[in-house]
């Protein structure tokens, strides 16, 4: 499991007008640490020069240094153009201090307008990072983002070049590959790259791209740790398609000796744009990563945000190589090796078809489960089975415990269609359990639903409900209810989704006389990310200290559901930190296959001593259960960064 931590001085580094050279941008940070300083080489971008530029701005490479990585100051110009081949600009550098000597790898702009026959790698070399007094053209075809290992990989140079970024029929896509060589002049040759060009495929890396739409650039430097190279690159999403692409970073761990080969990498990107500075800019929805440094557990990216400005984020790069592994998908949690713990009953006609997605309450040394389940006419009714160790069905019984008893919840559609009481959570408050669930008649919106037992009355299974009230608007979709299982600030604070995002309202008391009214957005989907599509409340937020551990959903543009976990603050108003990849995806076959494919779907959470037990649906058929250490888990959702 990950999270990413960005920093709080974000953006370090922002255009300025006192500087005519950033008047409009100052990104794309490319950094070195040396000497307990950190050296940040970035674009700089001026107003359009007119002579050259006229409708585009003008890049130069600028510089800043900094003693604590994230505050720099006494910016300047260290690259510029003076050569024929750079006349239209210098672009987006990629430093590094190799064998006594600083080189800043860069994109050459031979022409103009911009296009794959002007845009070229080009390199300055120096003996300090503002004294770069060597200049050369470095491939005589169309690449960008040239990057030089920092050391020698079995004694040879290594550089690693993007080639043909710019599309045409030719070279329709890019290709990052490994160029090597014995002395790093010989990088200078233009007899060295027609050669390499013409047999590129054998030192290309393999396409990690997942579909043709997309693209891919070299973005960091690669940062030798012990397992390998860990090479952090820019993934873009839906490249050709400018209003929704979406620039995201993800990560290959290259082996030692031979970069070339690829032993791991991420499943999904690990950052896209989510904050205002990054979302918002020259072009929108951009994290660049060009720049990364480790230190010590802690991996520091930094990046361009939106073509605008300079940030930084931080990651554990321990957590980060756990999720490249290949059997990553299988755990944060750990599946009970039971599963699926409840299974539909034939006999049963209330329950034949499927049992899923149960709410869970611990209670009286027992884990009560109140699951939905379906029959052969698809009316959702509520089961109830009681776990005395949280994984072994100790109790079931034969008849449903909560029906549909309103008109609200009644079914108005076809005889066979969809319809009841859905997706039941529990909140254990004061002296009764508190019930939410989605009501739906299979013609209006569903909506979310509230009704409340007695404690003595649950546990004596005396089901003796209230009579259920709406929570939420009638006629407005509503779904995945639930209650925050403590007052705050005196008020009982409630989360409820409108699609795409997980909202909040508060009321005085339950039942509320009046359904909420408000949409206070707490999270929303991540654009380019496993929760892309939309999000909702999983189990009720279960309170820890200094705040709520909250377990959520997601749905991708696959269609995949997915679970998350997120910490929230103590008013549980906003989001402290969320994790980067999921914590339970669908990979078992019972998980895959089922009413609704690809499903893995909780509405029930429960900690005994320091294990979370999260109950989930598989594929909307099945019940199971998957365990993780509270403190792991916490520890991981608020690390120290």
């Amino acid at each position: 499991m990950l999270i990413v931590k960005r920093s709080p001085q974000n953006p370090l580094i922002v255009p300025t007008r006192a500087h005519s050279f950033e008047a409009i941008g100052a990104f794309n940070p490319s950094v070195v640490r040396e000497s307990e300083t950190t050296h940040l080489f970035y674009r700089a971008l001026a107003e359009p020069d007119r002579m050259r530029t006229p409708d585009r701005g003008f890049s130069t490479v600028g510089y800043a240094p900094s003693s604590d990585g994230v505050s720099f100051e006494n910016r300047q110009v260290v690259i510029s153009p003076t050569e024929s081949w750079e006349h239209y600009g210098c672009e987006d550098p990629r430093a590094t201090y190799f064998e006594g000597k600083w080189y800043v790898f860069y994109t050459a702009l031979g022409g103009y307008p911009f296009g794959p026959d002007n845009i070229k790698v080009a390199v300055a070399v120096g003996d300090s990072p503002t004294t770069l007094t060597e200049k050369h053209l470095v491939t005589p075809f169309n690449a960008k983002a040239a990057t030089l290992f920092p050391e020698r990989v079995d004694g040879d140079v290594v550089l690693l070049p993007t080639a043909h970024t710019d599309f045409t029929e030719e070279h329709p896509r890019p290709t990052i590959a490994i160029a090597r060589a014995k002395n790093i002049e010989e990088f200078w040759s233009e007899e060295f790259w027609n050669t390499w060009h013409n047999v590129m495929h054998e030192h290309a890396l393999p396409d990690v791209r997942r579909a043709d739409s997309e693209h891919m650039e070299i973005a960091a430097r690669p940062v030798r740790i012990k397992e390998g190279w860990l090479l952090v690159y820019s993934h873009i999403q839906d490249y050709y398609d400018e209003p929704n692409r979406i620039f995201g970073v993800e990560a290959l761990l290259l082996k030692d000796t031979d970069p070339k080969t690829i032993l791991a990498r991420t499943n999904y990107p690990f950052m896209v744009p989510e904050e205002s500075y990054e979302r918002y800019g020259i072009v929108t929805n951009v994290v660049f990563p060009t720049g990364a440094v480790v230190d010590g557990d802690r991996l520091d990216i930094y990046y361009g945000a939106a073509d605008m400005s300079c940030a930084r984020a931080s990651l554990s790069l321990l957590d980060l190589l756990e999720t490249m592994k290949p059997e990553a998908r299988m755990h944060f949690l750990e599946r009970a090796k039971e599963n699926p713990i409840l299974e539909p009953i034939a006999d049963h006609p209330w329950e034949s078809r499927a049992v899923f997605n149960a709410a869970a309450v611990d209670l009286g040394g027992s884990v009560h489960l109140l699951y939905r389940a379906m029959g052969e006419d698809n009316t959702s009714v509520m089961g109830y089975a009681r776990l005395e160790d949280g994984i072994h069905v100790s109790e079931r019984l034969a008849e449903p415990v909560y029906v549909p008893r309103v008109d609200f919840e009644q079914k108005r559609g076809t005889p066979t269609g969809n319809s009841g009481c859905e997706d039941p959570r529990l909140m254990d408050i004061e002296d009764r359990l508190h019930l939410c669930y989605t009501a739906y008649d299979g013609v209006h919106d569903p909506f979310g639903a509230y009704a409340s037992i007695l404690k003595g009355d649950f546990l004596a299974k005396k089901f003796d409900w209230s009579d259920p009230v709406p929570l939420t608007p009638l006629r407005v979709s509503d779904k995945d209810l639930c209650i925050f299982p403590a007052k705050i600030r005196g008020r009982y604070l409630i989360m409820h989704r409108l699609d795409p995002n997980i909202c909040l309202d508060e009321v005085d008391e339950l039942p509320s006389p009046e359904p909420v009214n408000r949409c206070i957005e707490l999270m929303g989907p991540r654009a380019g990310m496993w929760d892309d599509r939309k999000i909702g409340a999983a189990a009720p937020p279960i309170k820890i200290e200094g705040g709520w551990l909250f377990i959520y959903h997601g749905v991708g543009s696959d269609g995949m559901y997915r679970l998350g976990a997120a910490l929230l603050s103590e008013s549980g108003t906003s989001v402290v930190a969320r994790t980067v990849a999921p914590i339970l995806e669908p990979v078992l076959d019972w998980e895959k296959i089922g009413q609704i494919g690809n499903v893995v779907f909780s509405c029930g959470a429960v900690v005994r001593d320091d294990t979370l037990f999260v109950y989930y649906g598989g594929a909307d058929t099945a019940i199971g259960v998957a365990t993780v250490s509270l403190s792991k888990l916490l520890k991981k959702l608020s690390p120290d960064l």
